[in-house]
């Protein structure tokens, strides 16, 4: 069955509150969602395959970087690829839009993660002590789109 990809939009609300319980753990409120689906400067894209929102990732646009906010994979998805061609999706939309570089926080051991940013060349910058609710270190990890050409194919 073939997986499409597309751009999510104040439609996808639902969908986008139900991956983010599955997936995240219910990182945003819907009010939060909503938000970050009607910004223009906040792409949020997805992967989707026969109507059911399988993937998606988010960030914020500021002035020429990309401050990518979440990366999601429905849990019964994982290892399968998802994660790399949603992020190389969101990506491609930010360059598209003029970002030069992105950025990101990561659990420290988050190993899946930083496996999945490391293949796209994303480098270590510095530490948020103490981030994450549960009290665990977030990795501030770069990654110049200016340079970078294996990001958009992974």
């Amino acid at each position: 069955m073939l997986i499409e990809s597309c751009d999510l939009g104040c439609g996808d609300l639902q969908a986008c509150l139900s991956l983010d319980r599955l997936s995240l753990g219910g990182l945003w409120t819907a009010q939060q969602w909503h938000t970050e689906l009607e910004e223009p400067a906040r792409p949020v894209v997805g992967l989707r395959q026969q109507g059911q929102l399988l993937a998606l990732a988010c960030g914020w646009l500021v002035l020429d970087e990309l401050h990518i906010t979440a990366v999601a994979v429905s849990p019964e998805r994982r290892r399968q690829g998802l994660g790399r061609q949603v992020l190389a999706l969101l990506l491609r939309r930010g360059h598209g839009l003029g970002a030069l570089r992105a950025t990101l926080e990561v659990g420290r051991t988050n190993v899946g993660a930083l496996a999945l940013y490391g293949c796209f060349g994303f480098q270590e910058a510095g530490v948020r002590r103490a981030y994450y609710r549960n009290g665990e270190d977030a990795l501030i990890q770069w990654l110049n789109l200016a340079t970078t050409t294996g990001w958009g194919n992974p």
